[in-house]
């Protein structure tokens, strides 16, 4: 039964006539005494039950039900959860998820795929999966090598992931090493599926970022990859934009957003290099027709120019003038033909680059996990933030709170320990968040009230 609206303030009295009233419905529900059903051999009448004992179900009935309601809604009296056999559940299930990986049937590949995925991005697998990363490996290898479009980006997916669990070691490495061709190919295939090119796009350079801080032969090697795809989409020879599919505008945009993760590991000299190649085709790429591209085109721009004054506080670009006139109608745009929600974001991206190149501000973010808080304060924090919350999603809070690599990059040191009294602690309890909404909803009637009312005089 459902618990009374008043809570812990119902006494005793209020029980007791529960009970009466449950105990009244209850015995006008069963079937009177004269009533029979007709059978083959005459009238056969069911028994009727006494009043002591519909009586005693009922309570007993309330009592448990009151019982179970309590622990649910209170949290209290109930024996602790064994974490241990929760842990032993979740490992059984994913080494089955595993095992999936190599069966012959693509809906159950597929299936173990997205529980492989929802695992690794909502748990710390670390310990679990080191053990099992080589077999892991291979089955991932042979989801690369013989699985279609949908597996291979779902397989991507899965092995950004496990370098993410595993960390900036040799275990991600080797990692990275077994799946790379096989990633490079797809991405570089044309005739390849659009949506597993994309993920292996952000897949080679999430890895490489992770795994590959110290091998520029790497780097260097996804780099050039990566500009292979989305130079498609820099100006003719004519100085024309070319046409590109929906989908190839897409994918682009994805090889550019990875591609400025990496060049942030990039030495000076080096990415002296890319401002010299890129930033003159990327200004003339800011008239693209899709906004994505155009949004994505915005945010490399400043974060080269940011790279850039990192090396040298006087920089200067040549053609800074034009590139701050086209910045300022791409931040002032209001052209009809354009949707209203692509308008208000380009706009809303334009003015912060257009802000930053012209006076060098950013504007800070805030991001808040727990007791804690990432402060995003500049494009390069940006970047990284953003690829690992297109990896992770929703789990990208859970990680910054428990995943070394994470905090190690966000500079936020070794992980809190909230043990459980303190959790306990500061957790408000039910019947202070009941007190909270009343005293809240009187306060807003009170005030609702002196506006309707016909004898207030209103200006």
């Amino acid at each position: 039964m459902p618990r009374s609206k008043k809570g812990k303030r119902a006494g005793s009295n209020r029980a007791g006539s529960l009970r009466q009233e449950l105990l009244q419905l209850h015995l006008s529900a069963r079937v009177p005494s004269h009533s029979c059903k007709g059978s083959r051999n005459g009238p056969k009448c069911e028994p009727v039950p006494s009043d002591d004992d519909a009586a005693s179900e009922v309570l007993s009935h309330y009592s448990s039900a009151s019982e179970t309601a309590s622990v649910q809604d209170e949290g209290t009296g109930s024996e602790p959860v064994d974490e241990q056999t929760a842990t032993e559940e979740t490992e059984d299930k994913l080494k089955q998820c595993i095992d999936n990986l190599m069966d012959k049937s693509l809906k159950t590949r597929l299936a173990a795929l997205e529980s492989l995925k929802l695992a690794f991005s909502s748990k710390m697998l670390c310990d679990f999966l080191l053990e099992r990363r080589l077999t892991l490996t291979v089955c991932l290898e042979r989801c690369l090598r013989k699985g279609s479009g949908e597996e291979q980006a779902l397989t991507a997916q899965v092995a950004t992931l496990l370098c993410i669990q595993l960390g900036s070691g040799a275990e991600a490495e080797d990692v990275l090493k077994a799946l790379q061709p096989f990633m490079f190919s797809i991405l570089i295939d044309t005739s390849a599926s659009p949506t597993a090119r994309q993920s292996c796009a952000l897949a080679l350079a999430m890895c490489c970022y992770v795994a590959a801080t110290g091998d520029m032969e790497d780097l260097s090697k996804c780099l050039s990859h990566l500009e292979g795809v989305f130079s498609n989409s820099y100006p003719c020879r004519d100085g024309s934009l070319p046409t590109l599919k929906a989908s190839d505008q897409v994918l682009h945009c994805m090889a550019l957003q990875s591609w400025a993760l990496l060049i942030t590991l990039c030495s000076a000299s080096y990415i002296n290099t890319l401002l010299e190649e890129h930033l003159p085709k990327l200004q003339a790429c800011l008239s693209s027709s899709d906004v994505h591209f155009r949004i994505a085109v915005g945010g490399t721009i400043a974060l080269l120019f940011e790279l850039a004054r990192e090396i040298d506080q006087d920089f200067v670009y040549e053609d800074v003038d034009n590139l701050c006139d086209h910045l300022k109608d791409l931040a002032t745009d209001s052209n009809k033909y354009r949707a209203k929600t692509d308008r208000r974001k380009q706009r809303s991206i334009f003015r912060e680059v257009l802000h930053y190149i012209e006076s060098e501000d950013f504007t800070e973010e805030k991001i808040q996990f727990g007791m804690e808080a990432v402060y995003i304060d500049c494009w390069v924090r940006r970047r990284i933030y953003d690829a690992f919350k297109e990896v992770l999603g929703s789990g990208v809070r859970h990680h910054l709170q428990l995943n070394h690599l994470l905090r190690e990059i966000f500079e936020l040191g070794p992980p809190l320990v909230h043990d459980a009294v303190t959790i306990k602690a500061n957790k408000i309890s039910r019947f202070e968040k009941h007190l909270y909404n009343s005293a809240a909803f009187k306060a807003r009637t009170k005030l609702r009230s002196k506006v309707r009312d016909k004898r207030a005089d209103v200006l």
